[in-house]
């Protein structure tokens, strides 16, 4: 069954990216630079105005590409990246947020390099069940708790954002915001699960042994622990706003009924189909995220410091995003033939056949400067965007293109949203941690040479 609606504006054809001029992505361009420069370059400037800034690259793109291909054509652009992506997007992230915001952990623990490895074990399996932002929000303030009686905690943050904030989010949609792109676009729920295990556990169990032989070494310092603990001792531990763990298992269940369930029913709307599982999901996740507020106690929201702010600037600038992306993806589309043939040409072999190394470490070193969300999905589109065929005869790609986004997110502190919210975190905690360039020392010494381990062995 299909409903149509407004079929006047419908535009008669789809946008040819070989007609393009590669000049049509320099709004994609821009907005993805300034979030990476502007927050460096000029901090207040930024927190003021990122929305101004994000709207304007948009305008930047729309308003001429109206008055060069139509408003039809335009606004069928237009709905179909705010109905089929962006709006499904950012409903989950909100109520992943909401929800994840709304447990609070009380209790104290004392940080041995045991327990701190398990904590970070304990996130990267949480990281692919409510998102590297739930799971970063909910363990990095009782970690840091359970470390401020020691004088060296930098490498336990940066550690933390290695494994919970992203590497541990590669295993389902509900993870890490390019899985959920790739399932949006059609691939299974369970795809990321049953091909990058292996990858995951491979660097997941690598990076906890090193955590736990430096927090060891560190740990054994006559001058390690500080005589009088700042946070006394409690009792026992125990979680506030418990009713948030239900509604964590709604929003699960909501995405696995999106993506198994096939009424058949469908509403067009400019062209744009939208079917109704997604509807039904995206109206539970409404619901899920008011309910949350309305139930979580005002102290739980107090002692995590829950603020919209984070959110506020995820749905501004990925608003942005998701318009300028489009004559990139089409571009994309058109293949060799397209402005960005060279990009095809780099990550494909000399017979034609997809390189699965090279789309990993392009995939990867762009999400390592830019959103790892839009750089997911121009890997996707570069390599056909048809998903049976990616999740069939070039699964390897695109195992290679979902690990690279997620894993490479890790290497500098713009590659994935939670990466500079745990980063504030510590901070405001006392956490002295280090800067851009001094986690990039981090980053670079530690997983670099992990990321070709993991070439070698999956990819090659």
């Amino acid at each position: 069954m299909g409903l149509v609606f407004w079929p006047g504006w419908v535009s008669a054809a789809e946008l040819d990216g070989s007609q393009l001029s590669a000049l049509w992505g320099v709004p994609f361009a821009g907005i993805l630079l300034s979030i990476a420069l502007v927050p460096l370059l000029a901090p207040f400037f930024w927190h003021h105005h990122f929305g101004k800034i994000a709207a304007a690259w948009a305008l930047a793109f729309l308003l001429p590409f109206a008055v060069a291909f139509g408003p039809g054509l335009a606004a069928h652009s237009l709905v179909h990246a705010l109905l089929a992506e962006y709006i499904p997007f950012i409903l989950l992230l909100t109520a992943l947020f909401t929800v994840s915001g709304g447990i609070y952990i009380k209790g104290n623990l004392h940080g041995s390099p045991a327990l701190n490895t398990a904590i970070l074990a304990i996130g990267a399996v949480l990281a692919s069940l409510m998102g590297t932002t739930g799971a970063s929000m909910l363990l990095i303030r009782p970690l840091i708790r359970a470390n401020d009686n020691r004088r060296h905690k930098v490498h336990v943050v940066v550690f933390f954002i290695f494994i919970v904030s992203n590497v541990g989010g590669s295993l389902t949609p509900l993870g890490d915001p390019p899985l959920f792109l790739g399932f949006l676009k059609g691939v299974d729920f369970f795809w990321t699960l049953q091909h990058i295990w292996p990858d995951t556990l491979f660097l997941v169990g690598a990076l906890l042994l090193l955590f736990y032989l430096l927090d060891s070494w560190y740990y054994r310092h006559r001058e390690e622990i500080k005589p009088v603990d700042p946070t006394p001792d409690t009792p026992r531990l125990g979680f506030d706003g418990s009713v948030n763990f239900a509604l964590l298992a709604c929003v699960v269940g909501l995405v696995l009924m999106s993506g198994v369930w096939k009424p058949g029913v469908v509403f067009e709307v400019f062209g744009t189909e939208v079917g109704l599982p997604g509807l039904v999901r995206d109206a539970g996740l409404i619901a899920v995220t008011l309910i949350s507020l309305k139930l979580t106690p005002g102290d739980v929201h107090e002692n995590n410091q829950f603020s919209w702010g984070p959110m506020q600037e995820v749905a501004k600038l990925f608003a942005g995003i998701f318009l300028t992306i489009i004559p990139v993806i089409a571009m994309l589309k058109a293949g060799v033939n397209g402005p960005f043939g060279a990009v095809v040409a780099a990550v494909t072999n000399a017979d034609g056949s997809p390189n699965p190394a090279m789309y990993f470490w392009a995939t990867g070193v762009l999400s390592s400067f830019l959103d790892n969300a839009p750089t997911y999905l121009v890997f996707f589109n570069t390599a056909g965007g048809d998903p049976a065929v990616l999740m069939g005869s070039m699964a390897t790609t695109l195992a290679a293109i979902s690990a690279g986004a997620v894993f490479m997110g890790a290497n500098t502190y713009i590659g994935n949203a939670p990466n500079l919210m745990v980063k504030a975190i510590a901070e405001d905690r006392g956490v002295k941690m280090p800067s851009f360039f001094g986690y990039m020392l981090w980053s670079v010494g530690i997983l670099v040479p992990l990321f070709v381990a993991v070439t070698f062995l999956f990819f090659l």
